[in-house]
């Protein structure tokens, strides 16, 4: 059996998914990015690699008998000033000029172009480890209330009218109502965002209330792309005294999934899988 090839960025869903892959029986082989990656891929049959270094990246998989690979973890966009290309990678240069000069989804199209078309097959994490999804149903102990259901409903709606037009992959709803929808400053900063106008008594409401909603993009290509949300989304969720919240189901990352349901119960929040049908 071929061994699956991770190329590793920062956070703890690199280590996740190696450690997933390895107990369904596969062999797993970790190329760690420096700068980005956790010290721990070291567990695993893994290599060093800087950006840039694509001939070291390649021989690596190759040399370890992967034929799938998969992106896990956040990695900054490089430019190309601090590219360290290697000789093995000189000849690439051209190509990887064209990938950097574009956009997001450019790039990211143009990576996946750039791995197969060195004869490997790119699989998204969700394939290779599909435990790391957000499964359908409840994450933790709290429930939605009829309320809250109702407000899903509308930002999934809102999420499916905007694809479109490539706008971002969360919605927050109140009480029946859109009040925000992330742009290109990221879940996060929107969710500051909607603190910053509750506090300022611009979202008024008794108490907690509504959503936020996170769903990939129609045209979002999951094996490159594939939208998580972390123990930081549920602190500023309820800063902005939302009531929980809901994502795909199968489609959105949950880093460390078990502390994501402690933490979203001692924050007072439900966290919920949407079913993918109703957030396609």
């Amino acid at each position: 059996m071929s061994a699956v090839g991770l190329i590793c960025g920062s956070g703890t869903l690199p280590i996740e998914a190696a450690d997933l892959i390895q107990r369904s029986g596969r062999p797993v082989f970790l190329a760690a990015i420096k700068g980005s990656a956790a010290a721990e891929v070291e567990r695993f049959p893994h290599v060093w690699i800087r950006m840039g270094e694509i001939g070291k990246l390649f021989r690596s998989l190759e040399g370890a008998g992967v034929r799938e690979v998969a992106l896990v973890g956040a990695v900054q966009r490089p430019a190309l000033k601090d590219l360290r290309i290697d000789m093995g990678g000189l000849g690439s240069l051209p190509e990887i000029t064209r990938l950097l000069a574009g956009g997001d989804d450019h790039l990211l199209r143009g990576v996946i172009k750039f791995v197969e078309d060195r004869g490997f097959v790119v699989r998204g994490v969700h394939e290779v480890a599909p435990e790391l999804t957000a499964p359908r149903g409840l994450v933790g102990r709290r429930q939605p209330s009829a309320a809250d259901v109702a407000d899903i409903a509308l930002a999934v709606g809102a999420l499916r009218a905007l694809g479109p037009f490539d706008v971002g992959q969360g919605v927050v709803a109140i009480d029946r109502r859109v009040v925000a929808v992330e742009a290109a400053e990221g879940t996060d900063s929107m969710l500051g965002r909607v603190a910053r106008l509750s506090k300022g008594g611009k979202l008024r409401r008794d108490g907690r209330g509504g959503v936020l909603v996170k769903t990939p993009k129609r045209s979002q290509d999951l094996r490159v792309d594939l939208p998580a949300i972390g123990a930081r989304t549920l602190e500023l969720a309820a800063e902005a005294q939302l009531a929980g919240v809901a994502v795909a189901a199968g489609q959105v990352l949950l880093a460390d999934r078990g502390e994501l349901a402690a933490k979203a119960d001692a924050l007072g929040l439900f966290l919920a899988g949407v079913p993918v049908a109703e957030a396609a």
